[in-house]
C-alpha cells in the first residue's frame, strides 16, 4: 500500500486511437464534426526510439482537450479499422452544450450521411451514435437537467452494487478469465512480455536523457 496521496487528476489531455488516413481522418473530424486541427506532427522514431515513420494528429474540443490520432501507413491493415462494437470493444463519448446542439449534430451527420442513432434516454444524459471512418463508435451526449444529482444518488449506492455484482458474477469471471492451465500460461507469459516491453521502454528513455 502507498503512502503517496494520489493528486487529482485534472482531466483528458487527449485520447489516442488509430487511424486508416490521415487525409481521411481530418476530413471528418474538421470537415463534419468542426474539431479544427491544432497538431499534424511527423516522426521517423517511435516513443521507443525503433524505426517506425508516423503522423500524430490531434483535434481539438472545445474545452481544449483533444481526440489524436496515429497514422502509420507502413502497417496499415484493414482488419484493424472493423467497425468497433461500442461494449465489447470501446466507444468515446464526446459532451456537447444543449439538447438542441445534439439535434444540430445528428441533422449535421445525416447531410453528410452518416448513419446516426438516437437520441437514446440514459436517464442521466441523452446520446446519439454513430461511426468514424476508422470503425470508432462516437457518441455525442448533453446532460440531463437532474445529471448531479442522479449521478450523486449513484455514488451513493455504488459500492454495496459492486459487491452484489463481484459476488454474483465471480464464478462466470473465474471461467472466463482463467480457463484451463494453457490458457492461464498463455496469459501469464502475455502480461511478462508487456511488462519486460515497458521496462525496456523506459530503460530507453532514461539513456537517452543523458
Amino acid at each position: 500500500m502507498s503512502n503517496t496521496q494520489a493528486p487529482v487528476v485534472k482531466g483528458v489531455h487527449h485520447s489516442a486511437f488509430r487511424c486508416r488516413d490521415a487525409g481521411e481522418t481530418r476530413a471528418f473530424y474538421e470537415g463534419v464534426l468542426g474539431m479544427p486541427l491544432k497538431a499534424a506532427l511527423t516522426f521517423e522514431k517511435d516513443p521507443g526510439g525503433q524505426d517506425r515513420p508516423y503522423m500524430h494528429l490531434f483535434f481539438e474540443m472545445g474545452d481544449g482537450n483533444y481526440i489524436a490520432f496515429f497514422d502509420l501507413p507502413h502497417t496499415v491493415d484493414e482488419k484493424k479499422f472493423r467497425v468497433k462494437d461500442g461494449m465489447e470493444d470501446y466507444h468515446v463519448a464526446m459532451e456537447v452544450g444543449s439538447w438542441n446542439d445534439l439535434l444540430a449534430f445528428k441533422r449535421r451527420l445525416e447531410e453528410h450521411k452518416v448513419p446516426v442513432f438516437g437520441p437514446i434516454d440514459h436517464h442521466f444524459c441523452h446520446s446519439i451514435y454513430f461511426f468514424d471512418p476508422n470503425g470508432i463508435n462516437l457518441e455525442f451526449t448533453v446532460r440531463d437537467a437532474r445529471h448531479d444529482a442522479i449521478m450523486a444518488e449513484e455514488a451513493a449506492g455504488g459500492p454495496r452494487l459492486m459487491a452484489e455484482w463481484a459476488e454474483r458474477m465471480s464464478a462466470v469471471r473465474s471461467a472466463r478469465l482463467h480457463g484451463s492451465g494453457e490458457q492461464r500460461k498463455a496469459a501469464e507469459d502475455l502480461k511478462a512480455f508487456i511488462a519486460k516491453a515497458a521496462q525496456e521502454m523506459v530503460d530507453k528513455a532514461g539513456r537517452g536523457s543523458h
